[in-house]
């Protein structure tokens, strides 16, 4: 792209924007330092300044294949290496030839700032400084233009009108619509800022029973200029996540020596921005997990080649916007991680006994390589084996209201995910009030409100087991009580369950009232209340009091972290889960299939209803199976059973998942999911058809009764299967 237009500033990349604010700021200081060196010519600290700012020039010009600005910059640094070294004495001519410089280095950066390269013409400039090096005379220019004139002479062969493009009105030139300011003002432009927010609530509260129009307008007025300066304020604090992952190319190929290992490095997102303060904060984390990719997922060469995959391993590097979150991504392509390991490393190091392991899954295994002292290296080196690091990069993120998990497939690779802030500064949150506390939501993560009226017809509160859940426009939804998660009293009568979107699960957290939505101040906690784990952070509210920021991540991990099944049984708000029947009567699961049939499923066998891409189902030979928390389960079709036909395509597919008594699962896809019911085993007719046992009569329609053990028997063949063995 020698001497190659450049795009428009609008268009301009950060690279060649930040090197032309450089660069003027640069050119500046050279005129005050030419000037300063012709009166002072013996300053060895003037003259390397200069020669060192016109080197750099030189040398980003290059980079960017700015061929006609890279020649005259080294044009003139060979000239300053000649004064430099006390070859040539510095004077009057010499000064006026690096002015002359300094002009035309300037005028290329205007037209580059314009989108027209940096072909100008600068022959006087390098016939000046040629004729000074070799005979130390100037040679006078067809119109010797004054010092700080940007526009070179017109010359034989220079089309006309380029003296016009690089001396246009340059008074808005890039450098002259940035500024750089110190990090530390903006750190107390942004305190001041959360100060007035704070303010501007409580004042708002206030004028709320005032009457008055013209205090009205006032606040309305507040408001406004409030919310527009703490949006620029917030605005000079981003930066680029790329200004972190700056420096994992050399950390990746020095590993790579050390290791042995052949890694390349892919980043994707690196213009994704993050508060300056979260950047600093995610960097040591980012750090260990890219060392932990390298060491711990990319395996040798040899055993590379031996296991059919490329020699040299991939560490990428993703950044995305998600949910008002920044998602950051480490992935390998490397061994995996093995939970049966992880699992033996826990019991050996003494963090978990074999029956608390064997209870645990896959997800479960995974969350103890961030247990402080875990480490599944066999030896300890200079990079791993001490069982130090994970924790602290759990700690980190979660300091700042972020997350941090891993998924991995054995022999497929590994990533770590990190979910940080947008900014700890100020957000917009919900206000809601819980056994007579007040606490604060993060507004990004809520969904919808929905009001559950005590006594009324209407949306009701459901339970499966101990589980309460609500039907959401033909949804499950898992409900987590926030008393009951925080220990409080609930209130009596009327409540509200906002619908809750974190990561990839949706809940509902039922609160006794909503208050009021506004902007908080994020206030960093003490360490006693920051060891609860389920706060992110505090904030005063509008009319002085202090309420608490949820943690909504650790809220469901707390309330969601064991197997649930969703359905229902239907009851009044503020009442207990139904007790057992002291009859001998048996819960049944019942669904729908197609030509309006109902089927009853026995409820203790259910472990967990799912509503599944129907894409997602998949082929074993000729058997249909999921790929379900780890493992391959076989999928019955209900339709297909019952010999009824499908009912038609859908997006959704209603999946009941069973256990098979071996430890195993299996997946009955159905039509639809109706209800849980109770049902005397004595009123059941005998049926001899393929996989029915029986049949009753359920709210005055015929339900039929599967014989499970059937259907098991029939999915043996593809039971024996699980991802690890397929090698997936």
């Amino acid at each position: 792209m020698e001497g190659g237009p450049v795009d428009d500033t609008d268009d301009m990349g950060d690279i060649v924007a930040d090197f032309l604010v450089e660069s003027y700021e640069n050119l500046d200081q050279l005129d005050q330092d030419l000037v300063a060196l012709e009166t002072d010519p013996s300053s060895r600290d003037l003259l390397s300044g200069i020669f060192r700012t016109v080197h750099t020039i030189k040398g980003t010009a290059g980079f960017l294949g700015l061929g006609h600005l890279e020649h005259l910059a080294h044009t003139g640094e060979s000239l300053l290496a000649e004064l430099r070294d006390g070859e040539r004495a510095m004077d009057r001519v010499t000064a006026d030839a690096l002015l002359l410089l300094v002009d035309r280095l300037r005028g290329m950066l205007a037209s580059i700032e314009r989108g027209r390269g940096d072909g100008i013409d600068a022959a006087d400039a390098l016939a000046a400084i040629e004729a000074i090096r070799s005979s130390g005379a100037i040679p006078p220019p067809e119109k010797r233009p004054a010092p700080g004139d940007t526009a070179p002479p017109p010359v034989a062969g220079h089309r006309a009108g380029a003296a016009d493009e690089a001396g246009e009105d340059s008074t808005h030139s890039i450098a002259e619509s940035s500024v750089r300011v110190d990090v530390g003002l903006l750190d107390s432009l942004m305190r001041e800022v959360g100060e007035l927010v704070l303010v501007r609530n409580q004042i708002d509260r206030l004028s709320r029973d005032d009457a008055d129009p013209e205090v009205q307008r006032a606040v309305q007025r507040l408001n406004l200029i409030a919310g527009e300066l703490q949006e620029g304020v917030m605005r000079t604090r981003m930066q680029p996540i790329e200004h972190v992952w700056s420096a994992m190319p050399r950390l990746i190929r020095d590993l790579s020596r050390t290791l042995d290992r052949e890694v390349g490095l892919v980043m994707e997102g690196g213009d994704t921005e993050l508060d300056r303060g979260l950047l600093e904060a995610v960097k040591d984390p980012l750090t260990h997990l890219v060392r932990n990719a390298v060491d711990h997922g990319i395996e040798p060469p040899g055993d590379r080649a031996a296991a059919g995959k490329p020699r040299k391993g991939t560490v990428t590097l993703r950044a995305f916007h998600a949910g008002g979150q920044v998602v950051v991504e480490i992935s390998d392509d490397g061994r995996g991680i093995d939970p049966d390991a992880v699992g033996r490393a826990a019991v050996a190091r003494g963090l978990r006994t074999e029956g608390q392991v064997r209870s645990m899954g896959t997800s479960e295994l995974f969350g103890l390589l961030f247990e402080p002292g875990f480490s599944t290296a066999e030896k300890v080196t200079n990079i791993s084996g001490r069982g130090v690091g994970m924790d602290v990069v759990r700690s980190k993120v979660e300091g700042i209201g972020g997350s941090v998990d891993v998924e991995s497939v054995i022999g497929a690779g590994t990533t770590w995910r990190m979910r940080i802030p947008l900014t700890l500064a100020i957000m917009p949150a919900l206000t809601v009030e819980c056994g007579g506390e007040v606490f604060a939501i993060a507004q990004v993560n809520l969904l919808e409100l929905v009001a559950i009226r005590s006594g009324e017809e209407g949306p009701r509160i459901e339970w499966v087991g101990d589980a309460p859940v609500f039907r959401l426009r033909g949804s499950l939804l898992p409900l987590v009580p926030l008393a009951d998660v925080l220990g409080l009293d609930p209130g009596e009568g009327d409540l509200v369950i906002a619908v809750m979107q974190v990561d990839d699960e949706r809940f509902g957290l039922m609160v006794d009232r909503v208050l009021n939505t506004e902007e908080i101040v994020v206030k960093a906690l003490s360490s006693r209340v920051k060891q609860l784990g389920l706060f992110s952070g505090a904030t005063v509210l509008g009319d002085g009091t202090v309420a608490l920021i949820l943690d909504l991540q650790a809220v469901a991990r707390q309330a969601l972290g064991t197997d649930t099944g969703d359905l229902v049984r239907t009851r009044s708000p503020q009442t207990a889960p139904p007790e057992a029947a002291e009859t001998r009567l048996e819960r049944l699961l019942v669904v729908g299939a197609a030509g309006g049939r109902r089927v009853g499923v026995p409820l203790e066998v259910v472990t967990r209803l799912e509503r599944l891409p129907a894409d997602s189902v998949e082929r074993v030979g000729s058997r249909e199976v999921l790929q379900y928390r780890g493992a391959l389960v076989p999928l019955v079709r209900l339709d297909d059973v019952l010999g009824t036909g499908s009912a038609g395509d859908a997006d959704d597919l209603p999946v009941v998942v069973v256990a098979t008594g071996r430890g195993g699962s299996l997946a009955l896809a159905v039509d639809q999911i109706l209800d849980v019911v109770d049902h005397d085993p004595s009123e059941r007719s005998e049926v001899r058809d393929t996989a029915l046992v029986a049949s009753t009569v359920i709210d005055g329609q015929v339900t039929e009764l599967l014989d499970l053990p059937a259907l098991i028997r029939s999915a043996e063949p593809v039971q024996a299967f699980d991802l690890e063995r397929m090698g997936a």
